[in-house]
């Protein structure tokens, strides 16, 4: 029984084994001159304000994830739009519930300030 993960088992050991020669050989090949031009923050040719640890608001990335989440959501759309025919009423049915939780969500997030910016 556990002789057919050996393939898979070879495959992890030659994977592994290419990463980490490829690790050691730019180690020991790759020039190694740092300097303060090198080591400065590229700022699309801008000189950097500030730290590059400065801290973020978490509503930034609150804002980021809900733009995530309703863009995946979104996503969902196209291929019940595609199978639409197929589908018939109950396709409609469920792509309305969808719909309305999506719509729910996103008058809870309205209604609890997350899309505000300060």
């Amino acid at each position: 029984m556990l002789v057919s993960y050996i393939p898979i088992l070879i495959l992890l050991l030659v994977v592994m084994g290419f990463a980490i020669s490829n690790i050691i050989i730019s180690a020991a090949v790759g020039r190694q001159k740092p300097s303060a031009e090198k080591l400065s923050t590229y700022e699309c040719g801008i000189e950097p304000t500030g730290t590059a640890r400065e801290r973020f608001s978490v509503k930034f990335y609150l804002i980021a994830m809900m733009f995530v989440v309703f863009d995946i959501e979104v996503v969902f759309l196209y291929p019940w739009a595609v199978a639409f025919k197929s589908l018939k009423l109950f396709g409609l049915i469920e792509m309305g519930i969808f719909i309305l939780i999506l719509l729910f969500c996103y008058v809870y997030i309205w209604k609890r300030g997350a899309l505000e910016w300060e």
